[in-house]
């Protein structure tokens, strides 16, 4: 296949994500973009052109450590094994039946368990083909999210202008209707993707500097449409997270468009760091689904401080090895309080770092400490002087939006947004070549002085 062509595989894929994998209630288009990554990800394994950077290895080896782990949950262990913890609960039902305990997987739902994983093919797949295959250029890249962006922000108009709790244009049954939530269930994470598209603006306004003063001018004219369209988008989508998360991520994008910000970068780096901080605590002191900060929670499933306690008694009952992955649904309502349960339910912790060591217990757990040290090494080289290209920069912020936000949601849980972060994470990896030295260049140099 001739480079340019193929180069258009991943912004495609990248766009079909952002469109298609907006929720888990599109079983079929994620089952579409499931099948479509797998051929991907074959591909990129029997004919890969590109050799991984050294940098991507540690993160690959750290995927393959999540899927064994997930792998041995769902492997039937005798009982001395999983009937410890929460799972005696199930060893005390077989006891009351006079049955013997069987041979039983750790996880406590393997069928979901295996469902989560198939989620994982997607952004893999984005991943395989930008980082193996070379299927991309990483301006396209940026013009596809922004182009998915952009879609999701006219779809969000439409359905806001049309009557929004009865408006026709929302694609999931189960949605935060009255809100422009585009192609996606959760108005939340359609804020995702507009806030992580604002870094991406910003880097493909510094990689255009090289061309002439009138396409230059061109293109800032059009960038700045976009970035006043995402900005308008933020504030049609009215959640809280976009208007939270906007105000770092625009001040961290500065930074990749203004060369006489340089001497300026730790300050504005500190100070989008507090806000990002100040954001996080101000989406933790609100209910799930409120307008306005610190509005009071009426019951369990609104209140994420007591979703995270109720979480946190479940870690420590499932504990070394998790109840398995996917399981939090099923599990969690064990836990809850039965003076605070309604008829809603709770289907995410609303802290993915927290669901991680629910479901993948001390295993997972040491895979997210591994995974923030990779990636805070990627992002720190990617903002040395020399190091990252403005695409790798724009990545590093758009990235820590979406691990910040995952303190008090769950964006990563949808194709869309998953997609996106694997495509920051491939951009954030130096592909610099290893500079080798010769033998001779690693001795002195001798000289003979004639006289």
């Amino acid at each position: 296949m001739p480079r340019t062509a193929k180069s258009f595989i991943a912004p495609a894929y990248l766009l079909a994500c952002l469109i298609l994998g907006g929720s888990a209630q599109g079983v079929w288009q994620n089952m579409g973009l499931q099948l479509a990554g797998l051929g991907i990800i074959a591909w990129a394994a029997a004919n890969g052109d590109e050799l991984l950077p050294k940098t991507a290895k540690p993160l690959l080896w750290t995927l393959i450590a999540a899927v064994a782990v997930v792998v041995v949950q769902l492997v039937p262990l005798p009982p001395s094994i999983w009937a410890h913890g929460m799972r005696a609960r199930i060893g005390d039902g077989y006891a009351l039946l006079g049955t013997p305990l069987p041979m039983l997987p750790l996880s406590v739902t393997p069928y979901d368990s295996l469902n989560a994983l198939l989620g994982l093919i997607p952004p893999l797949a984005l991943f395989c083909a930008i980082l193996r295959l070379g299927a991309h250029r990483a301006s396209w890249l940026a013009a596809g999210l922004l182009a998915g962006a952009v879609a999701g922000i006219i779809l969000g108009a439409l359905q806001v202008a049309s009557h929004g709790l009865v408006s026709p244009w929302y694609l999931y049954p189960q949605t935060n209707r009255g809100l422009g939530v585009g192609f996606f269930a959760n108005a939340n994470h359609m804020a995702d993707l507009l806030v992580v598209a604002l870094p991406f603006v910003a880097a493909l306004a510094a990689a255009g500097r090289s061309r002439n003063v009138q396409r230059y001018s061109a293109l800032l004219a059009v960038l700045a449409a976009v970035a006043l369209l995402l900005i308008v988008g933020i504030a049609l989508n009215g959640s809280l997270a976009g208007y939270a998360l906007a105000v770092p991520v625009i001040a961290a994008s500065l930074l990749i468009v203004s060369s006489s910000a340089r001497n300026l970068r730790v300050p504005i780096a500190v100070a989008a760091g507090l806000a990002m901080l100040a954001a996080v605590a101000a989406l933790a002191s609100t209910s799930i689904g409120s307008a306005t900060i610190g509005q009071d929670a009426s019951s369990s499933v609104q209140s994420r401080e007591q979703i995270l306690n109720t979480t946190g008694q479940a870690i420590g009952d499932t504990m070394p090895f998790g109840s398995g992955l996917g399981s939090f649904v099923k599990v969690y309502p064990i836990y809850e309080s039965a003076d605070r349960v309604t008829p809603e339910y709770v289907i995410h912790a609303h802290n993915d770092y927290a669901e991680v060591a629910l479901e993948l217990g001390v295993p997972g757990i040491l895979l997210m400490l591994v995974f923030l040290g990779w990636w805070a090494a990627a992002a720190r080289a990617a903002w040395q002087t020399g190091g990252g290209s403005p695409y790798a920069r724009a990545a590093s912020i758009a990235s820590a939006a979406i691990l910040v936000h995952s303190l008090v949601d769950f964006p990563l849980r949808t194709a869309g947004i998953g997609a996106t972060f694997a495509m920051c994470l491939a951009l954030m990896i130096d592909r610099r070549p290893q500079q080798r030295h010769e033998p001779n260049d690693l001795r002195p140099a001798r000289h003979l002085i004639v006289t």
